[in-house]
């Protein structure tokens, strides 16, 4: 008697799970430190690689540990957040994004921090859902965290706005449009749907809003339309 065997099928391949977003904490308290390295304990997608406990440990710190985010603290004793991300920007062709982590949301400082390079901003006592949500979301560089509170600290600093828009005068009309849409923060994807064009033209756009802003990122693309009077209350666009 004849028996044939079939073949036996491998199973198909698992695929590979996204590597965890690396973050590196920095502030000068060590309780703070060890509170937000618990609350991301929890956390699959996130793993603290460092802490630092002043700004001029963090450029050493992230050219070693190549962190994907930094969880900067404002004031330090030495060299404070806004000049450790100022270093960051400057020393590193690829820089990690960086959060401001802050006692209080109107602290003047913060706007500062945004204003050379910081991606967005969070209270330190924030649930740790939030934070690891700011996490997420300045990883993928997609849209502006939290730009309503962004939107208030632009109108506390109203001697900062200069109505001569000398650099987003570079833009082109689409171009002018995409920032807009950044500054209420919107994504690229929900940009597209609203302009009723392709996702990788909206990429395009804001690439070259970028460029021609000379911004690290959305967040400083949209502190700089504040300054200029290109958005915000009185530019009406609201």
């Amino acid at each position: 008697m004849n028996v044939s065997i079939s073949p036996t099928r491998a199973p198909a391949p698992t695929p590979a799970a996204d590597p965890p977003i690396t973050v590196l904490i920095v502030d000068d308290d060590e309780l703070t430190r060890t509170g937000l390295r618990a609350l991301m304990a929890a956390k699959s997608d996130v793993d603290v690689v460092g802490e630092a406990a002043d700004g001029a440990d963090v450029l050493p710190m992230v050219e070693r540990l190549r962190p994907d985010v930094v969880l900067m603290d404002i004031r330090m004793p030495c060299v404070d957040g806004i000049e450790a991300t100022r270093r960051l920007r400057s020393a590193l062709p690829d820089p990690p994004k960086v959060i401001v982590i802050t006692t209080f949301e109107n602290d003047e400082h913060v706007y500062d921090a945004l204003r050379v390079g910081a991606s967005g901003f969070i209270r330190k006592r924030a649930p740790a859902q939030q934070i690891a949500h700011a996490i997420r979301l300045v990883a993928t560089g997609d849209s502006v965290l939290f730009p309503e509170a962004v939107r208030r600290l632009a109108a506390d600093r109203p001697v900062l706005h200069n109505t001569s828009r000398a650099r987003t005068a570079a833009l082109t009309s689409r171009e002018t449009e995409i920032l807009r849409l950044m500054a209420k923060g919107q994504s690229n994807q929900e940009a597209a749907a609203q302009l009723r064009v392709s996702l990788e033209t909206v990429k395009t756009h804001v690439g070259n809003v970028l460029a021609k802003l000379g911004a690290s990122n959305r967040t400083q693309a949209v502190v700089l339309a504040y300054e200029e009077g290109l958005v915000g209350p009185g530019a009406g666009n609201w």
